[in-house]
């Protein structure tokens, strides 16, 4: 009785179910961006992963499962540099800095992914929606804690100035990253951070900081 390797194509090697995984989700990253969610198929994704179908849903049971786990493997991959970069220094004006340039680098070596995240056209779908809400929130809740414990403010005001200033660095983004080639990155990142310092430093710091 001839056994069939279903965790392989042709003669290939099994891999590891950890990098089985990351090679399905980059590719259908890849296929999500180019096509859409609707347009998207199956039989797509798992050719351009060089794996069966049935491998492709051994992993995945449905498209929905596939598109849901590439938005959170980004979207933790972008909260997590925004974390690390509020955290990296106790200067405010770099900290500011420091999130501007995390943004602008994953739009440059993410440039998928970020269309994904903020031009995805299941963006009203319940459950992806909530992702897009928690990674705003978490985004904001990291700027939020700084604003609220250097200024002393009350923390539903902190966090909405946080919501401001991340959704204002997400939206400057998403616009430079369908630029015309005029300005260079260097350049879009001075002239967001100046902007949001210029805003946010005009709130005094409290008498214990």
């Amino acid at each position: 009785m001839t056994t069939v390797d279903l965790n392989s194509k042709g003669d290939k090697a099994r891999l590891p179910r950890d990098e089985r995984r990351a090679i399905l989700l980059n590719a259908a990253l890849e296929v999500f961006t180019a096509a859409g969610y609707h347009s998207a198929a199956m039989d797509e994704i798992a050719d351009r992963a060089n794996v069966s179908k049935p491998v492709l849903y051994q992993h995945f049971p449905s498209k929905l499962d596939l598109y849901l786990a590439v938005l959170d493997l980004h979207i933790d991959s972008l909260v997590y540099e925004i974390q690390k970069a509020i955290s990296s220094t106790p200067d405010n004006a770099k900290r500011v800095h420091a999130t501007v340039v995390a943004y602008f680098e994953f739009i440059e070596n993410e440039g998928e992914a970020f269309r994904l995240l903020f031009e995805s056209d299941m963006s009203v779908e319940p459950q992806v929606r909530e992702r897009l809400n928690r990674m705003t929130y978490d985004c904001a809740a990291a700027v939020s804690a700084v604003i609220s414990n250097d200024t002393g403010l009350p923390k539903d005001v902190a966090m909405l100035l946080g919501v401001g200033l991340i959704g204002y660095v997400q939206v400057a983004a998403r616009h430079w990253l369908e630029r015309d080639g005029k300005l260079t990155r260097q350049q879009a990142v001075e002239l967001v951070e100046n902007l949001m310092w210029r805003g946010i430093s005009g709130f005094p710091l409290s008498g214990g900081n």
